[in-house]
């Protein structure tokens, strides 16, 4: 039998602690079917950044922040399905890793959890926190949709490769649909009055992700 990464074992492992302090029924097996199933789908062809090491950036946020969080295991297991589906031709790969982490996880969990997932990875579309949602649902929802978007605030060296990693992943577009649309999105992230929602994101992380973005911009009036 083959081993699994590291990374794949290290994320498994997690996932079922996760998994399992929500419901100790789960076992060992339990988790590793579902974990298998969420790996192979991050490991497809056609992603780029979207991939198990974007899922481990994220668990890497989640451990500095995950105090701050009402429901952290909740938080956690939105993250692990907010990109199972990933399309680069479509545009409700949100709606649909939704709907399959509500698909995979509604034999262990309750029904106000699944919701609860659902509605996390549903705001993930457009980064905007459901004004309908009660306040301590929204602050761990703001956390969720802000170490989502931290990759905007790393380093330059860093957002670069994140940068061309999407550029690969939308390898099908050509040169200028590809600028027209990015600069459209990029544009129409600093046009937000605050890229970050939490106090600690934005402290930490604005200020370089709206210089990371504005020089994307750049690079992307020369193609």
């Amino acid at each position: 039998m083959n081993e699994l990464p590291p990374i794949n074992m290290e994320l498994g492992n997690h996932f079922y602690l996760c998994l399992s302090a929500l419901n100790s029924d789960v076992t060992p097996d339990d988790a590793q079917t579902l974990w298998q199933d969420i790996s192979v789908r991050y490991g497809e062809p056609q992603r780029a950044y979207h991939t198990l090491s974007h899922i481990e950036q994220l668990l890497v946020q989640f451990e500095s922040i995950k105090h701050h969080l009402t429901a952290p295991y909740i938080v956690v297991l939105a993250l692990y399905y907010h990109d199972v589906i990933y399309d680069p031709t479509r545009v409700d790969n949100e709606q649909k890793s939704a709907e399959y982490a509500v698909g995979a996880l509604s034999s262990y969990l309750r029904s106000e959890q699944c919701q609860d997932i659902y509605a996390f990875i549903m705001m993930t579309a457009n980064h905007q926190v459901d004004e309908s949602i009660d306040s301590v649902k929204y602050s761990d929802a703001a956390y969720l949709l802000d170490m989502d978007l931290s990759i905007l605030g790393a380093p330059w060296s860093t957002y670069q490769q994140y940068a061309q990693a999407i550029r690969q992943e939308y390898a099908h577009v050509a040169d200028d649909n590809y600028r027209d649309g990015r600069t459209a999105v990029l544009q129409g992230l600093l046009a937000h009055p605050k890229l970050y929602l939490t106090d600690y994101y934005y402290s930490q992380l604005e200020a370089q992700a709206r210089d990371n973005i504005k020089r994307e911009l750049i690079s992307l009036a020369a193609l």
